[in-house]
C-alpha cells in the first residue's frame, strides 16, 4: 500500500474488560476506526446492554475536544425519537495516557445500511422508500429541535432488529446515529469541511455548501439523504474519484443526475416519476431548490407514495449482526482516518488501473476522514531538477531528443499541476477560515456586528450577571480561535443583575402589570385564585412573591382574585330572580315557601347563600343558590258581596272566614258584608282567619 498510511491509536482490544467511570464494563468490540471504537458494554448500575463509543486517545487528551464533545453529547441527548439512536450518557474516564472520552448509546442489533448495500448492491424502489420514510422521521425530529446532523451516510443509518433474545419478533426500525460527532471533532465547525489539511465528513455525501463555505443547515442533510437514496437505487453514489478532493469538486461543479438517467430500467420497474423528481430536487446544488428540511421531504415522499399506490415491503437487514458477531475492521458507527496522496491525473487514473488501498472487505465509496497532500504518485517519475542535473553530451539509451522533450514537457505539466493544487489548497486551507474576534465587554449589538464582519454567525445566550445588561461576558469558541466562515459563535450576554419583584397587592390588574413592566419584567399569563375576602379582579400578589430576586426580562405572573357574587334578588319575581342568577353563572333551585309580611306571595323572600356572598367558580358544587319564595296571601276587598261569596274567595286563597250578623234577620250567608278585618291588602300567612260582619 505505497503512499497510504492507516493511523491507529493503541489497540481497542486492550480496553476489553475495563469499567468506565465505575459503571460501564466493556465486553466486546463491535467496530473500530482511526477516530473511535464502538464496544458492547454492560451498564452495571441499571443492568442493561449498551453501546459505548470510545474516542481515540489523541482526542481524549485534548481538553478543548473533550469540552466540545460533552457539549455535543448534551445536545444529542435532548433528542428523543424512535428514529434516532438514543444517547444515554457521556464522560471521561482515567487520566494521563489512560484517559478516554466516551459516549454511551442505545445498543442496536441488526447492522448498518452500509453493510446491507455491501451485500445487496442496491435496493428495490419499495425497499428504498421503506428505509427513507423512518429515516426522514428521525431526521425531521432533529431538524424540528434545531439540530443538524451534518454527516448522513450509510454507516450512520442503523437497521434495528431488536434484542434477539426476546421471544416476540421485532419489526425492523431505522435509526440515525452519531449526531454531533463530526462537529465535536472539528472544533465546533460544520461537518464536511476542511480543518487543517483534513477533510471531515464523508465526501461522497457532502452538500456543495459544506464544501464551499463550510456552512450546514437542514437542507444540507436533505442533500445527503438524497445522495443516500440515489445510492440505494443505483448501487453507487453519483460522484466517485481517486481522491476526496476530486469528489468534493464534483459536488460543487456538477449536477447530480436523475436516478432514471443512470438506471432508466427503474421507470419500468416501478420508480414513480414523482419520486425521480423529488430526489432530483433534494440533490440540487442550490439549497433553495431543495425541500427546506427533512419534515418537508418526508411529507412530499409520503404524498407521492400514496398517490402512486407504492407498496412498502419490510425493511431489509444485513445477514450478519455486528453486535452479536463483532468484526474488528467494521466501520459501522466508527470513523476512519486515512492519509492518501493525491496524484496528478494520468492514464492509469482515468482507467482506474491504480488499485485502491485495501482497508477492509467492503471499501467505503467515500472515506470518512482523509488527509490530502499534493505529491507525485509512487509509480510516477519525479520532476527533473534541471538546475542540478548536468546535461549529457551524448544521447544515451533514453532515446531521441523528441523523447527527452516529451519528458521535459511532462515534467513542466506536473510542476504546473502541483502549483495549481498548492494555490487551490491555499484558498481551501486558509481563505475559508476566520479568527473569532474579541467581543467580551462589548455591547450585544457591537459584538454581533464584529462577529458578522468576521464572516461568522452570532448565537446569543442571555443569563443573569453582575455586568450591565446587554454586555457580552463570554464567547465560545474563545477569541482568536480559527473557525470556518459561516460557523456559529456563541455569545454569553448579561441580562444584568437580578431585580426584586415589586409589591402590587391590592392594585387593579392593569396597574399591577404596568408596575411589573416598569421594574423590568415580562408579562406572564394571569393566575386566577378564589378568595371570599376580596373583590373579583383585585390583585392578591405575584408568582414569584414580592421581594424575590429575578433576572431582568424574566416573567412574573399576577395572582388575581376570582369569585362569583350572589346578586340581591329579595322581593323580585321568582322567574326574574332565577334568570338573574343564571346570568351570573350560578345554578338555581327553589326552597320551601316562607311567610314574610313584607314580601308579596310568589316573590323571593331570601336566597341561600345570602346576597353578596362570594362563591368559588372553580368548584361547581359551590355555585348552587336556593331561592325561598314568599307564601304570603294578600287579603282581598270583601265588602262588595255577600258572606257566602266572601267565604268562597278567602277559602280559595287558603284563608278561613269568620262571619257575624249585627242587624237584621234571615241567613247570614245571604246577608251583605258590612265590614272586614284585617283590611283589604293586608298580607297573611296561609290558614289565617278573616272576620266579616253582615247586616240584614
Amino acid at each position: 500500500m505505497d503512499g497510504v498510511t492507516v493511523r491507529a491509536s493503541g489497540t481497542p482490544r486492550d480496553l476489553l474488560g475495563r469499567v468506565l467511570d465505575g459503571r460501564y464494563r466493556l465486553t466486546g468490540l463491535i467496530a473500530r476506526g482511526g477516530m473511535s471504537a464502538v464496544f458492547r458494554a454492560i451498564d452495571t448500575r441499571l443492568d442493561r446492554d449498551v453501546a459505548v463509543k470510545v474516542m481515540n486517545p489523541h482526542y481524549s487528551a485534548d481538553p478543548a475536544f473533550v469540552a466540545r464533545f460533552e457539549r455535543e453529547a448534551r445536545l444529542a441527548a435532548r433528542l428523543r425519537h424512535p428514529g434516532v439512536v438514543a444517547v444515554y450518557d457521556q464522560g471521561q474516564d482515567g487520566d494521563g495516557a489512560r484517559a478516554v472520552a466516551y459516549l454511551v448509546m442505545e445498543l442496536v442489533h441488526g447492522g448498518t445500511l452500509r453493510a446491507l448495500l455491501a451485500e445487496r448492491g442496491r435496493l428495490s424502489v419499495g425497499e428504498t422508500v421503506a428505509v427513507l420514510e423512518p429515516l426522514l422521521q428521525g431526521l425531521g425530529a432533529a431538524h424540528a429541535a434545531g439540530l443538524v446532523h451534518r454527516d448522513v451516510k450509510p454507516e450512520n443509518v442503523l437497521l434495528d432488529t431488536g434484542d434477539p433474545t426476546r421471544a416476540q419478533p421485532h419489526p425492523v426500525e431505522v435509526k440515525l446515529a452519531d449526531f454531533g460527532l463530526v462537529r465535536a471533532v472539528t472544533g465546533g465547525t460544520q461537518s464536511g469541511t476542511v480543518t487543517g489539511n483534513v477533510i471531515l465528513g464523508t465526501v461522497a455525501y457532502l452538500s456543495p455548501e459544506q464544501v464551499e463555505t463550510g456552512a450546514a443547515d437542514a437542507r444540507s442533510d436533505v442533500y445527503s439523504v438524497g445522495i443516500l437514496a440515489f445510492e440505494m437505487l443505483t448501487g453507487a453514489p453519483p460522484f466517485v474519484g481517486d481522491s476526496p478532493m476530486s469528489v468534493a469538486y464534483q459536488h460543487v461543479h456538477s449536477d447530480v443526475p436523475r436516478v432514471s438517467e443512470v438506471r432508466p430500467d427503474l421507470l419500468a420497474a416501478g420508480l414513480p416519476p414523482e419520486l425521480d423528481d423529488l430526489l432530483y430536487a433534494a440533490t440540487s446544488r442550490d439549497p433553495r431548490d431543495r425541500p427546506t428540511d427533512a419534515g418537508e421531504f418526508l411529507a412530499s415522499l409520503v404524498e407521492l407514495r400514496r398517490d402512486a399506490g407504492l407498496w412498502l415491503p419490510p425493511v431489509p437487514v444485513p445477514s450478519a449482526d455486528p453486535v452479536d458477531r463483532p468484526a474488528p475492521a467494521a466501520r459501522a458507527a466508527a470513523t476512519r482516518r486515512v492519509d492518501r496522496p493525491v496524484a496528478p491525473p494520468t492514464d492509469d487514473d482515468a482507467t482506474g488501473a491504480d488499485p485502491a488501498p485495501h482497508l477492509d472487505p467492503q471499501p467505503d465509496p467515500g472515506a470518512t476522514t482523509l488527509h490530502t497532500r499534493v505529491q507525485p504518485r509512487a509509480d510516477q517519475p519525479a520532476v527533473p531538477d534541471t538546475a542540478a542535473e548536468p546535461r549529457p553530451d551524448v544521447l544515451g539509451r533514453s532515446g531521441s531528443p523528441q523523447v527527452r522533450l516529451r519528458r521535459w514537457l511532462v515534467a513542466v505539466v506536473v510542476v504546473l499541476l502541483v502549483a495549481a493544487a498548492a494555490a487551490a489548497g491555499g484558498w481551501w486551507l486558509g481563505g475559508r477560515w476566520a479568527a473569532v474576534p474579541v467581543t467580551v465587554g462589548l455591547t450585544q449589538h457591537d459584538a454581533e456586528d464584529r462577529i458578522r464582519d468576521a464572516g461568522l454567525v452570532p448565537v446569543v445566550h442571555t443569563a443573569v450577571d453582575d455586568a450591565p445588561a446587554g454586555t457580552v461576558t463570554g464567547v465560545h469558541p474563545a477569541a482568536g480561535e480559527r473557525q470556518l466562515r459561516g460557523s456559529p459563535v456563541e455569545l454569553d450576554v448579561s441580562a444584568g443583575p437580578p431585580v426584586p419583584v415589586p409589591a402590587v397587592t391590592g392594585k387593579s390588574a392593569e396597574d399591577a402589570q404596568n408596575a411589573l413592566v416598569a421594574a423590568g419584567f415580562a408579562p406572564a399569563p394571569t393566575v386566577q385564585r378564589f378568595t371570599a375576602t376580596a373583590e373579583a379582579g383585585t390583585v392578591l400578589g405575584t408568582e414569584p412573591a414580592r421581594g424575590v430576586d429575578r433576572p431582568r426580562g424574566s416573567t412574573v405572573a399576577l395572582v388575581v382574585a376570582t369569585s362569583v357574587t350572589v346578586p340581591a334578588v329579595t322581593g323580585a319575581d321568582l322567574d326574574d330572580a332565577r334568570d338573574r342568577l343564571l346570568a351570573a353563572g350560578l345554578r338555581v333551585e327553589f326552597g320551601e315557601p316562607e311567610f314574610d309580611a313584607d314580601v308579596a306571595g310568589g316573590a323571593v323572600v331570601r336566597s341561600v347563600p345570602a346576597a353578596g356572598t362570594r362563591l368559588d367558580p372553580g368548584v361547581p358544587g359551590d355555585l348552587l343558590v336556593t331561592l325561598v319564595p314568599s307564601s304570603a296571601v294578600t287579603v282581598p276587598d270583601l265588602t262588595d258581596g255577600t258572606v257566602a261569596e266572601a267565604r268562597n274567595r278567602v277559602t280559595a286563597l287558603g284563608l278561613q272566614l269568620r262571619a257575624s250578623k249585627t242587624i237584621g234577620w234571615g241567613s247570614v250567608d245571604q246577608s251583605g258584608v258590612d265590614s272586614q278585618s284585617p283590611a283589604p291588602g293586608t298580607r297573611l300567612a296561609p290558614g289565617s282567619t278573616v272576620s266579616v260582619s253582615a247586616w240584614w
